[in-house]
């Protein structure tokens, strides 16, 4: 018998966007009357014939996918990459049947259980113990195999005092680590996982990808989607890159993110110096980053053992509070190596007054290994937390060894930072 589990034959999703052609002009009440009239005639038209419900006057065709083929074996871990939008969660929908395509078909062999979002699959009114048995049934397993796995599952999930509470009372990270816990534990032969993993914290985060190792281990399907491409090389054997809906590039992981890595970023992005326009909706937006040697000039290359700076140009559309600004440095691989908040400097710095601003960051020396480096810069609310404005693996700038101790005596560069440390020897 074959061990192909999912064959995808030129598949195809499309939505329909709606857009309001008199938007921003003066309306009559008639006009008004007659727009909800076809409106509401329209929607009835869409739910007679099983179509989707599409607001306003026009409409245009968005391809999330198209034309995607893949044939994925049993056992085989895949890494699922490409930039947010490329239809990567689309593709994972349709594998778990949580939509169907608009074109094309998917054969699938087994129990699917997949970790989408936070919350998929759970009933907030249910309590942790009722919805571990909920989506145990939904995955077709018995009450007894259930039970003979709950005493894992809760271990895994660490809620046992919140065992017998609504779930709706659950944080973020509760729900996933249950909802992760009981998709893992209740023996699906596809186990699809998507970046909800990032809601934890760095120790859960460690041991699902443990997990999921276990899970390979045992012959069962891995689907993962993730942007931390160390996680995806460390798990993965196979990689699926997805660029504007299409597959781009499958087979081996290493190829795979190499691939996205350098295709992904575009040539601007690969200099040392990013700029934005200004977005009238945004009340704060950083407008260009830039990485600036010591003597103040845009640099592509920084010596080892001299400091460098990262200036962000940030406009302030009008007073805000509890917003911060976050550096963030990748290194080729996209792993994030460094992280800094402005409020970490300065606790005032929450707040930001209307106005243009510039922010330099020092980056000291000595401290990252030669290589290849990109930065990524986000602003956000710190309560509730909220992404507002975002701008990832621009610049991207080389760290380039100038005679250090380890060239003079041939020595290669290990890890990726690189801090003197005091060494000390006492003869005894």
């Amino acid at each position: 018998m074959s061990d192909l589990v999912i064959k995808a034959e030129s598949l195809g999703k499309k939505y329909l966007i709606g857009h309001q052609s008199d938007r921003g002009r003066y309306t009559a009440l008639r006009d008004v009357l007659a727009r909800n009239v076809r409106d509401y005639w329209r929607k009835a038209k869409a739910l007679a014939h099983g179509e989707q419900i599409v607001q306003g006057d026009e409409q245009e065709e968005i391809w999330a996918l198209r034309d995607v083929s893949f044939e994925i074996r049993q056992g085989e871990v895949v890494g699922i990459i490409g930039r947010n939008g490329a239809g990567k969660s689309t593709l994972l929908k349709i594998l778990s049947r949580i939509t169907e395509p608009s074109m094309g078909r998917v054969t699938i062999r087994g129990r699917v259980a997949s970790l989408l979002e936070v919350g998929t699959g759970f009933h907030p009114e249910l309590t942790g113990r009722e919805n571990i048995y909920l989506n145990g049934a939904i995955l077709g397993m018995t009450r007894s195999e259930i039970r003979h796995k709950f005493d894992e599952i809760v271990a895994f999930a660490e809620v046992e005092k919140f065992l017998d509470t609504p779930v709706k009372r659950y944080s973020s990270g509760m729900y996933v680590r249950l909802a992760f816990a009981v998709a893992a534990h209740l023996e699906p032969e596809i186990l699809v996982v998507d970046e909800v993993l990032a809601v934890g914290d760095a120790q859960f985060q460690k041991k699902c990808l443990g997990k999921m190792g276990e899970v390979a281990n045992e012959g069962r399907t891995v689907l993962f989607v993730s942007h931390n491409m160390s996680s995806i090389k460390a798990l993965c054997d196979f990689g699926i890159l997805i660029e504007t809906g299409k597959i781009k590039f499958f087979g081996d992981i290493d190829t795979t993110v190499n691939s996205y890595i350098n295709s992904s970023l575009s040539y601007s992005e690969k200099k040392p110096y990013f700029e934005t326009d200004i977005d009238p909706d945004l009340p704060i937006q950083i407008l260009s980053i830039s990485i600036i040697n010591s003597d103040g000039e845009f640099a592509q290359q920084h010596p080892y053992d001299q400091p460098f700076f990262v200036n962000l140009k940030v406009y302030v559309k009008h007073l805000l509070s509890n917003v911060y600004i976050a550096v963030h440095i990748h290194d080729n691989d996209l792993t994030t190596l460094i992280f800094t908040r402005d409020f970490e400097y300065h606790e005032n710095n929450l707040v930001k007054n209307k106005g243009l601003y510039l922010y330099t960051v020092e980056i000291p020396s000595p401290l990252l290994v030669p290589g290849i480096y990109r930065v990524s810069v986000h602003i956000a609310y710190s309560a509730p937390p909220k992404l507002i404005h975002g701008i990832d693996y621009v610049c991207e700038f080389n760290i380039i060894d100038n005679k250090s101790i380890q060239a003079k005596m041939g020595f290669p560069w290990k890890g990726k930072i690189s801090i003197p440390l005091k060494w000390d020897c006492t003869a005894l």
